[in-house]
């Protein structure tokens, strides 16, 4: 664990400027950089990087941070990993705290099997391409057979094991690496019969398996023989360093493309991967021929909440295509689905199209997994009614797991239209669902949050849009908005003062007093666990340095917590974008100023929230009633408690309404 100074200096030492220059080209405007962003592809700049406030920020694809950020995004590393990467820039010694002798020993045999597993790959590569056995059977095979081209081949580090049964462990003990290690990441297995080490790879083209950060953690050999008798494919057994639960083939060549193209495609086995990265598609990973894993999808949303599933166009293809996308959308992922033509599978689709060609046909043939689903559930149960209430089932129990409340809903409406049934009855059906999944109250919060959306959308029809930092701040919002707008208030205008006025009287008051002593004055803490930090440490400051001081920035988008940075950076740059349109006053339209705004939007959020609040605990009051072990003591308490909620309640609403009129 880095020790916080040592974290404080490195943040102090780091120019963002310098940092995000080496990955993307900056030039100047005014006090800050621009640049294309390096996150998603864009043809006019929107990635901007301001040295005064040590940040940077997108305003296409939204991703913000400091200079550890970018390295964390950019390079996909951890935390302390992007703190050591810029210490080494700065030449900055990074203290840790003292490791323990087991942890010291465990941390010395993971690293001597990574650098084993180095030196392995680099011998079954020299192996493929000098020696005689290695090109005339491997190489022929990947060129000739498969089509790799030289660079696909060194690209992947493609090789081949020695046909000799021990060549490459005698070698690997020649060289000085040590047996238990050989055995550890299984590249050797024992002799029973005299205790020899003996090649689990021998005679085989080898697949390096890389983790994220590029070091190899496994490898895959295929055996060229076609005596049915041989395993196609062996593979590394699990070790300290390899689970193979938690890896995806090509990811770590493919994380660049993700993040640019905002989607992953996945496939099946290596050679899919490597041919659709030769052909020009590089967003391409696969799961290495073992069944899709709940950890294998968390590591992939990592770079993307999108996933194109991409199978052979056979029978067997399309229900393999199904079987991994409920634990895809558990995650709460987006997950399209794209058949290939039954000849094809997607290596030999690879070799056959161009790169424009291959993402032309996954463009135009990908389908949302509701669609596609629905069509062949419906397709197979023909006109039989009980296959098809069957279909309709297997729909709701996929549309259930989705977490996400819009979500379910979107997808509730599309299935009852390609199904033709009714809307209702499917929300009921995935209510139930979800009572028998996650128990009453995740069902009834569903059906909840379906009607207060209803609402929401019903009372902002008659709400006036009369102001500019509110312009989506509506009685109907969530607790969570209400939450990101008084957060914003206090990081971008907590110093400021504003004039509140009531009738003809008016009073100036301090923007960070008011939100803060309002908070106080009920004990309120922030449900959102990131807005909370950033609240918890602005009051800090704020009792610190008095009322009316800016409390400096760099307390949030140099936090220790990579996600308060995120939000700290959104928020500070929230409305940076946002010019009103020139034309407004040659019409002689208002554009509202930051005061008039402040007079408005403070008060207006912070009795909203309140009044999110209320609900919340008169909600959680009348469903202590249902009870049926309620004592009348334990019942005259709640509802004593109910009419003083509700006495607040009809206080605030007077507010809200005097607030929005």
């Amino acid at each position: 664990m880095i020790d916080r100074e040592t974290i404080d200096r490195i943040y102090a030492a780091a120019n963002i400027v310098d940092i995000v220059g080496e990955y993307v080209t900056l030039k100047r405007q005014g006090v800050n950089y621009q640049a294309c962003c390096p996150f998603h592809q864009e043809k006019t700049p929107s990635f901007v990087v301001s040295p005064a406030r040590g940040i940077y920020k997108c305003f296409g694809c939204g991703k913000g941070g400091n200079a550890v950020n970018f390295i964390m995004e950019y390079e996909n590393v951890t935390f302390p990993e992007a703190l050591k990467m810029v210490a080494k820039r700065y030449g900055i010694e990074v203290r840790e705290k003292e490791m323990t002798e087991e942890e010291v020993r465990r941390n010395n045999n993971r690293e001597s099997m990574f650098v084993l597993n180095t030196w392995a790959s680099d011998y079954f590569s020299k192996y493929l391409l000098n020696e005689a056995e290695g090109r005339s059977v491997g190489l022929s095979y990947l060129s000739s057979k498969r089509g790799f081209t030289d660079a696909t081949i060194r690209k992947f580090g493609l090789g081949f094991c020695p046909s000799n049964g021990d060549l490459f462990s005698v070698s690997a003990r020649e060289a000085g690496y040590k047996e238990e290690y050989l055995l550890s990441t299984g590249l050797s297995i024992k002799s029973e019969r005299d205790g020899s080490l003996r090649d689990r790879f021998r005679d085989r083209v080898i697949f390096p398996v890389h983790n994220v950060s590029g070091r190899v953690v496994a490898f895959g050999g295929r055996t060229l023989r076609t005596d049915k008798k041989v395993a196609k494919y062996q593979n590394s057994p699990e070790s300290e360093i390899y689970n193979k639960s938690r890896e995806l083939y090509g990811l770590y060549f493919a994380k660049k493309a993700i993040q640019q193209e905002d989607f992953a495609i996945m496939v099946e086995g290596y050679a899919d991967v490597i041919s659709m990265h030769q052909a020009g598609v590089e967003n391409v990973v696969a799961s290495s021929g073992t069944s899709l894993t709940v950890d294998q999808i968390r590591l992939l949303s990592r770079f993307t909440k999108n996933v194109t599933v991409m199978y052979d166009g056979d029978a067997a293809g399309v229900h393999a295509a199904i079987r991994g996308v409920d634990m895809i959308l558990r995650e709460d992922m987006n997950v399209r689905i794209v058949l290939l033509p039954p000849e094809h599978d997607p290596d030999t689709f690879a070799r056959a199209n161009t790169a424009d060609a291959l993402r032309l046909y996954v463009r135009e043939n990908a389908e949302d997994f509701i669609s596609f689903k629905a069509k062949l559930l419906l397709r197979e149960a023909t006109d039989d009614p009980v296959r098809r209430s069957e279909a309709i089932s297997d729909m709701v129990q996929s549309i259930a797991i989705i977490g996400d409340a819009i979500k379910r809903a979107v997808y509730i409406k599309d299935c009852a239209k390609i199904m033709n049934i009714d809307e209702q009855v499917l929300v009921a059906e995935v209510a139930r669902k979800r009572i028998a999944s996650t128990g009453d109250r995740e069902a009834e919060d569903f059906l909840r949050r379906q009607r207060n959306l209803r609402q929401a959308e019903e009372r902002a029809a008659q709400i006036p849009d009369d102001d500019l930092s509110t312009r989506n701040l509506r009685a109907g919002s969530s607790i969570d908005a209400l939450e990101r707008e008084l957060t914003k208030y206090l990081l971008k205008y907590g110093h400021r003062n504003f004039e509140f006025r009531e009738g003809r009287d008016s009073v100036s008051l301090n923007v960070a007093a008011e939100i803060l002593r309002d908070l106080e004055s009920d004990s309120l803490h922030f449900d959102n666990k990131v807005y909370d930090s950033i609240l918890t440490t602005y009051r800090e400051q704020w009792h610190a340095l008095g009322e009316g001081v800016e409390i400096p920035s760099h307390y949030f988008v140099n936090h220790p917590d990579p996600e308060v940075c995120n939000v700290a950076v959104d928020l500070l740059t929230s409305d940076d974008n946002y010019v009103p349109s020139a034309l407004w006053k040659r019409k002689d339209i208002h554009v509202e100023s930051e005061e008039e705004m402040l007079s408005h939007g403070v008060p207006k959020a912070i009795t909203l929230y309140k009044s999110k609040i209320i609900e919340r605990l008169i909600a959680e009051q009348q469903a202590l009633l249902t009870a049926d072990d309620l004592s009348e003591e334990m019942q005259s308490e709640i509802m004593a408690r109910l009419n003083k909620y509700n006495k607040v309640k009809v206080q605030i609403a007077k507010k809200i309404q005097r607030l929005i009129l």
